[in-house]
């Protein structure tokens, strides 16, 4: 499948976040689930933008495109959705792809980071024999910022375990929950944050 035939404007070079929060029209098809997973939360659930072509492919080229400008040796996806658009990604721009997996489902020895979510704790590995080091810039893909915990693992991660410098790692995802801090806290400890999406 070719996502350059439908690829949307690029952002300015400084990465800035879009001037609205919806620039692509996306949110009517993501849905809200109240209450879930705990009471409380709304979960911004993509399995409806998924099942419509058209927005999956907007949702790609968008996030595509903040990756080219960021000019990128590796893509990293968190699980698991977002395993879901950086396969498309990674494919468009002829990078590898790494997968931070949770705990225990990777076949060799992993670096491991811990850290806390909104509604509780888990942690993230990445293969110790993944070719990423120093050299890199390293895109990470998930399909939320909230609080900003999965993402700062992962960037930790490959900050202190694999030498990627904090300037040379990127966190893009579909949707962010600025209210939750997550992509202000991301940005203050010295990493770098785009999405597509913002909920107030």
């Amino acid at each position: 499948m070719q996502f350059s035939a439908r690829l949307v404007g690029l952002w300015n070079e400084e990465l800035e976040a879009p001037p609205v929060s919806d620039p692509y029209d996306l949110k009517p098809h993501i849905r809200t689930v109240k209450d879930y997973p705990i009471a409380g939360v709304e979960f911004r659930d993509i399995t409806s933008l998924l099942e419509t072509p058209a927005a999956f492919v907007t949702a790609c080229n968008a996030m595509t495109n903040i990756c080219r400008d960021f000019q990128p040796t590796t893509v990293v996806a968190i699980e698991s959705r977002g395993f879901i658009f950086a396969g498309p990604m990674a494919h468009e721009l002829s990078l590898p792809f790494v997968l931070a997996r949770k705990p225990g489902k990777l076949p060799n020895a992993a670096f491991s980071r811990s850290f806390d979510l909104e509604y509780g704790s888990t942690a993230l590995e990445i293969q110790k024999n993944t070719a990423i080091g120093s050299q890199d810039r390293v895109v990470i893909v998930d399909d939320l910022i909230a609080t900003g915990g999965t993402a700062m693992g992962c960037a930790e991660l490959l900050n202190e375990d694999f030498g990627v410098p904090k300037e040379s790692i990127l966190v893009t995802a579909l949707i962010n929950l600025p209210a939750l801090q997550g992509s202000a806290a991301i940005h203050a400890a010295g990493y770098q944050a785009q999405t597509i999406i913002a909920y107030d």
